[in-house]
């Protein structure tokens, strides 16, 4: 969804934004950016790594997901387990869904790893 027809085609659908937490390191991310740019849709890139996922990346997708300059947004990462625990985070602080209700849903996304999905509940739990 992300080479250069997919992005292409996510800004003919009307997303003004791509919110990415591949880290920098993982395959095709520099051709992702290209094709972003490319296109003319705003990229918002927050590596995230999921096996040690930094609470300041969630702070900075909070701030960047409320940002009317960025919305609609599409989120994303390789296999979907980091953006759905985002999204979960999303749901409950800023929708006020009750933190099942959000991991059910970012499970729809994509399954939720263990790892990830105390993260997100630890996280939600330190800011609500």
């Amino acid at each position: 969804a992300t080479d250069a027809n997919g992005v292409a085609n996510l800004k003919k659908q009307g997303f003004a934004s791509i919110i990415s937490f591949r880290l920098p390191t993982e395959d095709g991310v520099a051709a992702e950016e290209a094709a972003i740019k490319t296109a003319g849709i705003k990229y918002v890139h927050l590596p995230l790594n999921g096996a040690m996922p930094d609470p300041k990346v969630a702070d900075q997708f909070l701030a960047a997901v409320a940002d009317k300059a960025n919305q609609p947004a599409y989120i994303h990462c390789g296999g979907g387990g980091r953006a759905a625990a985002m999204w979960m985070i999303k749901r409950s602080l800023k929708d006020g869904w009750a933190v099942d209700r959000a991991a059910d849903e970012a499970n729809l996304i994509a399954p939720l790893n263990p790892g990830l999905k105390t993260f997100a509940t630890s996280y939600i739990n330190a800011h609500k």
